[in-house]
């Protein structure tokens, strides 16, 4: 059985670097990887947006944030002496 073993690995047909290429069908695994990656940073985008707003709506028990038309000269949210951070609970 042993030798049966080495005579596999000493006959291993190994093709050399300069012998083998992906062809089309690795190109187009490739262009797949690459439009799957486009997609799913899309998707995730999209996902942070509708988590961002909802969490300004106050659904997540945080207090609603309101936008004013005008922001104030200091560049606050609108409410003197207050500053929001996103890390507010």
């Amino acid at each position: 059985m042993l030798d049966l073993l080495i005579i596999a690995l000493v006959d291993d047909p190994t093709p050399k670097d300069t012998e083998v290429k992906a062809g089309p069908l690795g190109f187009a695994v490739w262009i797949f990887m690459i439009i799957a990656v486009v997609i799913i940073a899309f998707s995730l985008v999209k996902q942070l947006r509708k988590a961002q707003a909802a969490k300004d709506a106050g659904v997540y028990g945080d207090e609603p944030v309101q936008h004013s038309e005008e922001p104030d000269a200091q560049g606050g949210s609108g409410t003197p002496g207050t500053t929001a951070t996103t890390d507010e609970r």
